[in-house]
């Protein structure tokens, strides 16, 4: 379809700087066990490996059991002799920067920073389009096969920020029945919209595409003469040539 579309699907600016690649990724992480620790290469480390671009990525939780985790950076600083010795002896939980979760919380993971989503928590992901995660640690776990996981410990001691995390969460200020502003980087801005009656907007000068996330409850997007009912989880994607968007909740 961006083939075909090209700028009126997401923008004269965006099909410049992109092309048919889609700059964008969006999931939905269930998290039945605690994941690896990993961390994602910068755009410069990345293509100089040969790759498009790196990785810059945010989070949504959706859900969370209570007392789950998330591993969001170091506590401290750290040297890069002493990272190889910890996680050579087995030692990295030790300064890693973990975090109890609940609903609505928001983690920024710029590229760089070491990562983790813990066992019970269900999350909304929004990152730039790229595949490549390097894992770092994998608390010693086998793989199907009962042989270790494979790790890229050394492709990643060159990607990996060691500066501390000292306030893992995004704060927004919430606003009903409005555009809750959250995160705004190079690569993705990302608002919270939460409605309980009908909005309308407008974004005829915006030259861009606008994807809409259901995190909670039922809703219903109307553009360009079609209305999309939206479930939790499900995405629709707002063409750049749609001017007026209208959202409704559930019953409204």
């Amino acid at each position: 379809a961006l083939e075909i579309y090209m700028g009126d699907l997401i923008g004269d600016r965006n099909y410049e700087r992109y092309g048919n690649n889609f700059p964008l990724l969006f999931k939905i992480i269930d998290a039945a066990d605690k994941l690896s620790i990993q961390v994602h290469p910068n755009d410069t480390l990345a293509r100089q490996r040969g790759m498009e671009n790196g990785k810059t990525e945010m989070w949504y939780v959706m859900q969370a059991d209570e007392g789950s985790l998330i591993t969001d950076g170091f506590c401290r600083a750290l040297e890069r002799d002493e990272y190889k010795r910890l996680l050579n002896d087995q030692r990295l939980e030790e300064v890693l920067n973990t975090t109890k979760v609940t609903q609505g919380d928001v983690f920024f993971i710029p590229a760089g920073r070491i990562h983790s989503i813990g066992k019970g928590v269900m999350l909304a992901e929004i990152q730039q389009s790229s595949d490549c995660t390097y894992r770092i640690y994998d608390y010693n776990r086998p793989d199907d096969n009962g042989q270790p996981r494979q790790l890229h410990t050394a492709e990643a001691l060159d990607a990996i920020d060691f500066s501390p995390t000292t306030d893992p969460r995004t704060h927004y200020n919430y606003r009903p029945n409005g555009t809750t502003s959250i995160i705004e980087t190079p690569y993705f801005t990302t608002n919270l919209v939460a409605i309980d009656k009908p909005l309308r907007k407008d974004f005829a000068q915006l030259e861009s595409f606008v994807a809409y996330l259901c995190v909670d409850g039922l809703m219903a997007i109307k553009t360009m003469d079609n209305i999309v009912p939206l479930h939790a989880g499900e995405i629709v994607l707002v063409p750049a040539v749609a001017d007026i968007v209208e959202l409704f909740a559930q019953g409204t």
